[in-house]
């Protein structure tokens, strides 16, 4: 298993929405429409605006896209604890289950740290899944229990 790593194309756009809807199903999501368009509509507008940056992990030994990671930059007005007002939303982490455990979901999320850090955000945030918690504790990221949402 030789793994590389490289941005996210309008190439591979196809095979990364594919895992993406993998990932929201294996995270227990409900369907309930088809969310390939919007999420192509979606991801090539932000690509296109350095606002949804990716990175993919790939075994050169098949070709296959076997981890993708995400983040979209988005502006608050700055606060004490984001000076800047840019947060990284962190999304789309995910690992083929043949390639876990094997440190490429640290790899791309050193990838996508480096990315936010370059784009000035100051501070990253994610809903984390049951099993990416670990990952994300021992990188460093901390429980914030005010989180809430208003579902429309």
């Amino acid at each position: 298993m030789n793994i590389v790593y490289k941005r996210l194309t309008d190439k591979e756009l196809d095979i990364f929405i594919k895992m993406r809807i993998s990932q929201l199903r294996e995270e227990g999501a409900t369907e309930n429409i088809d969310l390939t368009p919007e999420l192509k509509n979606y991801y090539k507008c932000h690509m296109a605006d350095d606002t949804f940056i990716s990175w993919l992990a790939v075994d050169t030994d098949n070709g296959k896209i076997v981890g993708t990671s995400g983040i979209s930059i988005v502006e608050k007005p700055p606060y004490f604890g984001c000076p800047t007002g840019r947060i990284a939303l962190l999304s789309s982490m995910f690992t083929d289950r043949s390639y876990r455990r094997k440190g490429i979901a640290t790899a791309l999320l050193e990838k996508i740290v480096s990315e936010a850090k370059a784009r000035h955000c100051g501070t990253i945030q994610i809903t984390a899944s049951d099993t990416g918690v670990l990952l994300y504790s021992n990188f460093g990221f901390v429980k914030n229990n005010n989180f809430m949402q208003y579902k429309l």
